[in-house]
């Protein structure tokens, strides 16, 4: 199971608590962290409308839509790691 875990120095959001984004052969499972405990969200890899990047000079984001209108947004990493977020979820 891959995980991606954002750039501590991508944001003022992941400083602290990046975020997370595991892939598992059913689900995707998004985690925000903050102060007390954390937030997930899980996707099932059947429900993924569309997956798409937004970069910058350094970092991307990767959106992750599914057909029941949940949308995760995590923020801060690595072009390369996006790019394989984005190809494991897209290439079956």
């Amino acid at each position: 199971m891959p995980t991606f875990t954002a750039s501590r120095l991508s944001s003022n959001d992941n400083i602290l608590y990046p975020d997370r984004i595991e892939i598992d052969a059913m689900n995707i499972t998004y985690y925000k962290g903050y102060v007390l405990g954390y937030k997930s969200t899980i996707i099932a890899r059947s429900n993924i409308a569309s997956v798409s990047i937004g970069t910058g000079i350094f970092f991307a984001d990767v959106i992750i839509e599914s057909y029941g209108g949940n949308k995760i947004v995590a923020s801060g990493f690595k072009k390369r790691e996006a790019k394989e977020v984005m190809n494991l979820l897209t290439i079956d």
